[in-house]
């Protein structure tokens, strides 16, 4: 069982930072890859970052590419979402997410991930 808990999330204008982090039951990052999500209101949840647990390879969505950076500190159990250069697109509630698999290529999909964290909320005003 992996228990995943987000935080950092808050109100910020456009052009700003913000970091998300998840802490995550120990151990977690030597069995799961970790992904971030997010969900706008009226949307589907769409994919934003991804980091394999045995590569440590990172994966971007197109949206987010070069503005977020996916992190974790095996130490603390903690993931991280660094997030710049904010837009008011990017506001969603954003969850972070386990995946057994150690491969990037199947990271970007949210079937493959079995937990997810309860969700942090993101609002970037313009």
């Amino acid at each position: 069982q992996v228990t995943l808990v987000e935080s950092g999330g808050g109100l910020v204008q456009a052009g700003d930072s913000l970091r998300l982090s998840c802490a995550a039951s120990k151990g977690t990052f030597s069995r799961y890859s970790m992904g971030w999500f997010r969900q706008a209101p009226g949307k589907e949840r769409e994919f934003v970052a991804a980091l394999s647990w045995s590569s440590g390879s990172t994966y971007y969505a197109d949206a987010v590419k070069g503005r977020f950076t996916i992190s974790r500190d095996s130490a603390k159990n903690t993931v991280y979402l660094q997030m710049s250069s904010l837009k008011p697109e990017d506001t969603a509630v954003y969850y972070c997410a386990a995946n057994r698999s150690p491969h990037i290529s199947n990271l970007p999909s949210s079937a493959g991930y079995d937990y997810w964290g309860q969700g942090t909320q993101v609002t970037v005003s313009s």
